[in-house]
């Protein structure tokens, strides 16, 4: 079974690119949601706490708003977070793994190049959208101000970095058709 990665910087459609995918039947693990669900297990939480403090948890959830401020602000921080939670979403993902049995299946992960995870991929899927785009996407959907979605996308590899390392680069930018693109990688990853 192949694994194919799944990525694109904050904004861009991943997350739409990936519901394609589930709707044609391949299984696709979102790393971030897993990630969200990890944060609630007693060693993670505790090793998060020592790092970062009682306040990282408020009537017992990970209080997201305080964690983003301390890592956005502090890469040291953001590297240490990333030591704690990237080995445990690596060991989900295995687990995951072994219950599925297509012959490929997608892990979506906004910084798949970032951490280096992407060595651990078969073939990679970029997603690519216009900067104004994603920054008003995000804006919308988190209601966050720009200099905070600025904030964050600094903090991920720009698309010319990584399209010299994808297969499949779908692009987002409301010129073409997400399921017509979807398709055509499909196509190309089952006969591969």
């Amino acid at each position: 079974m192949k694994v194919v990665g799944l990525t694109g910087g904050i904004g861009s459609g991943k997350s739409t690119v990936a519901k394609v995918f589930e709707f044609l039947g391949i299984p696709c693990y979102s790393s971030d949601d897993r990630a969200k669900l990890l944060y609630n297990n007693s060693e993670i939480k505790t090793q998060v706490i020592a790092v970062f403090g009682e306040d990282v948890y408020k009537n017992n959830r990970l209080n997201r708003a305080y964690l983003a401020d301390q890592v956005f602000a502090d890469r040291e921080k953001l590297n240490v977070l990333n030591g704690i939670i990237h080995p445990a979403v690596q060991e989900d993902f295995e687990k995951w793994k072994s219950q599925q049995s297509t012959s490929y299946i997608l892990k979506e992960a906004a910084i798949l190049f970032e951490s280096g995870s992407y060595k651990n991929c078969d073939q990679v899927i970029l997603v690519t959208a216009p900067i104004e785009t994603r920054i008003e996407r995000v804006m919308a959907r988190d209601n966050s101000s720009r200099e905070e979605v600025l904030a964050r996308i600094a903090k991920q590899w720009p698309d010319q970095e990584k399209i010299p390392l994808s297969d499949f680069i779908i692009r987002n930018d409301g010129n073409h058709s997400i399921i017509k693109q979807v398709m055509e990688v499909d196509q190309g990853l089952s006969f591969n």
